[in-house]
């Protein structure tokens, strides 16, 4: 049986929803163009997958086997109405820049994934780290797409100018191309740490 701290961790590395199981890509390349965008799309991503968890699990033993897949479908759609809501009564600058793939999130196979996969075989405490370990690695995924992207092609973090920054910008690196260019090269840095870890070990 796994320890809560190994159920956090997993979705930190090991099971690293982006750059290990290379699930919801298309929020991952499309929203990065910033650092800002790419927080609020993780933050929101993290509250429907904890939430979905949650009452997943809560309600695990009275949904019938054959509904299973509708009614999660279901739970994931009103967690991400309320961001939606949310974002448009208070982050409206920030709901306009995520636009659609906030709407998106519903159909995510990251949030059903682990819904079917863990939530509705485990208790609430451990569906709620599984959801906070897999939301967090999602999270400081697009982070680090996103203020990478900016600080290349737009010599900014969060909006602001990177005061001193020689270097030059590219503009791929805020058009769709550069999205797949610096996931590509997270993607060896992640296997060339892994190669270094298992040399070591």
């Amino acid at each position: 049986m796994k320890s809560v701290g190994e159920i956090f961790t997993r979705g930190l590395w090991r099971e690293n929803p982006v750059l290990r199981l290379l699930l919801g890509l298309c929020p991952v390349l499309a929203v990065t163009t910033s650092a800002e965008n790419a927080l609020g799309m993780g933050i929101a991503t993290t509250f429907v997958l904890i939430s979905s968890n949650l009452v997943v699990s809560a309600i695990k033993g009275v949904v019938p086997s054959q509904m299973r897949i509708p009614i999660y479908i279901v739970i994931i759609a009103t967690f991400v109405t309320v961001v939606d809501l949310v974002l448009k009564g208070y982050f409206f600058e920030l709901s306009k820049s995520l636009g659609l793939f906030i709407p998106l999130i519903v159909v995510n196979c990251m949030i059903l994934g682990r819904s079917e996969s863990f939530a509705s075989k485990n208790g609430l405490f451990k569906s709620l780290v599984d959801g906070l370990g897999m939301g967090v690695g999602f999270t400081l995924t697009l982070l680090a797409l996103g203020s990478i992207r900016e600080i290349l092609g737009a010599g900014a973090l969060f909006g602001v100018a990177l005061v001193g920054l020689d270097t030059p910008r590219v503009l791929l690196f805020v058009l769709p191309p550069g999205a797949f260019v610096t996931l590509g090269f997270l993607l060896w840095m992640m296997n060339l740490l892994d190669r270094g870890r298992t040399r070591n070990a």
